[in-house]
């Protein structure tokens, strides 16, 4: 329960990407790891901890091995959730006698979710500074401040929300006019006429709680996926690793919208930073594909609970529980990138842990969504497993998931960066320190 307190005081802590990269930074240097920038990528000690972050919403944590380096046993993950971003133009009157913020989808969120509960606005300001320096600036109104008012049902029903319409967020009354960003620049502290641009999202403010008849669960905004990047990266700080393996715990950016940006899953983030820290090592090109060959990752975004409601929808012989331990995500379309291969090595790593697992289909007549395993796999080709922690309500604004979850999630962790896949003729061998 120690690690289910210490994610949603991290949640609660990251309305936005934005600001679960600054906390996992945060995590990762208290743990003694020194940061880094990819224009000045410094020389590397051996058995150092370091972390280098792009475009402030993902990061890439690393310790470097103490002997030569023979492969990556690397965690990925992703700090985003759907939300609505607000367009730079944001106020817009309403009805006449009110003021809304204009907003667009960001992923494929449940809307309906969105309705009547206290929302408010999070993200980063792009500022002047001085000599032309161009700041940004974290910035949370950190109260209440928005809501998106359903429609009584005496009037109508509303089927399939208009984003456009049906979710627009009410900010004030006409008093409230010309008044946003002057709010969102007294919250981070900067003045409004600095303000050069902004990336700003709503959030749901609803704190998150353990509840049940035996506290067995646990709901909050983004536990897909802030569940997974805080477990990563509390078993990297933690954990031990190999004298000849590099432990990476890498979280990304906009996976629910693609993945393609310089940030995400399918940028070269990862295989830049995995390329230089070779180059830093005193490897060569083919030191480098040779320690690939020798790697494993973790593509860990979370997975489907067989829900209460609605058993019918899941597979009838693989139906993932709440508290049983990590899901194992299977599809033969490959949108998740397990195979035997991948499957076998993470049950041997999980049964070092003791740490039990469970697998995930989709019903056969049902198509499912993807995650980041398979694209980053684009950039950097290695022998991955699809995970995460069962769920119900996935893309709701307030999410369910099992209260012994994360324990598990974090013990897992813990084994993988501690292990070494040894890839030969005759299949796979995994050591661990």
């Amino acid at each position: 329960m120690d690690q289910t307190k210490a994610l949603l005081d991290f949640i609660a802590a990251s309305p936005t990407c934005f600001h679960a990269c600054d906390n996992l930074a945060k995590m990762f240097a208290d743990a003694g790891c020194r940061e880094l920038t990819e224009t000045d990528f410094e020389p590397l000690e051996p058995g150092k901890g370091y972390f280098v972050r792009r475009n402030g919403s993902s990061i890439i944590a690393f310790r470097t091995p103490k002997e030569k380096l023979k492969g990556f046993m690397i965690a990925a993950s992703h700090s985003d959730s759907p939300t609505y971003k607000i367009k730079d133009a944001a106020e817009m009157q309403g009805a006449g006698m009110y003021i809304r913020l204009n907003t667009e989808r960001y992923g494929g969120m449940i809307p309906s979710t969105w309705f009547d509960r206290p929302l408010s606005v999070a993200g980063r300001l792009l500022c002047k500074g001085e000599g032309g320096m161009i700041r940004s600036v974290l910035v949370n109104v950190d109260r209440d401040l928005v809501m998106i008012p359903n429609v009584a049902p005496h009037m109508t029903r509303i089927a399939d929300p208009n984003p456009a319409v049906d979710l627009v967020p009410l900010y004030g009354d006409m008093a409230a006019k010309d008044t946003f960003f002057s709010v969102v620049a007294e919250a981070a502290g900067v003045k409004k006429e600095d303000i050069l641009s902004s990336d700003l999202f709503l959030y749901n403010r609803m704190p998150g709680t353990v509840w049940g008849a035996h506290n067995e669960f646990i709901s909050s905004p983004k536990l897909d996926d802030l569940q997974c990047a805080y477990s990563s990266a509390a078993a990297f700080c933690e954990g031990e690793s190999m004298d000849n393996a590099m432990p990476v715990c890498a979280v990304f950016d906009n996976e629910e919208v693609g993945s393609q940006t310089k940030q995400g899953a399918a940028s070269t983030f990862l295989s830049d930073i995995l390329r230089r820290v070779n180059l830093a090592l005193g490897g060569s090109e083919a030191d480098y594909l040779s320690a690939v060959a020798g790697s494993f990752m973790v593509s860990a975004d979370n997975a489907h609970a067989v829900h209460p409601n609605h058993p019918e929808l899941a597979d009838p012989t693989h139906r993932p529980e709440m508290n049983k331990g990590i899901v194992i995500k299977h599809n033969a379309a490959q949108h998740y990138t397990t195979d035997a291969v991948s499957a076998a090595v993470f049950e041997t790593i999980c049964t070092h842990a003791e740490v039990p697992t469970q697998h995930f289909f989709n019903r056969s007549d049902m198509g499912g969504g993807s995650t980041l395993g398979n694209i980053s796999g684009t950039q950097v080709s290695l022998n991955t497993v699809d995970i995460g922690m069962a769920q119900l309500a996935m893309h709701s604004s307030y999410e369910t998931a099992g209260a012994k979850d994360t324990d598990y999630l974090v013990s897992a962790m813990k084994a993988l960066y501690a292990a070494r896949l040894i890839p030969s003729s005759d299949g796979y061998q995994v050591i661990f320190a």
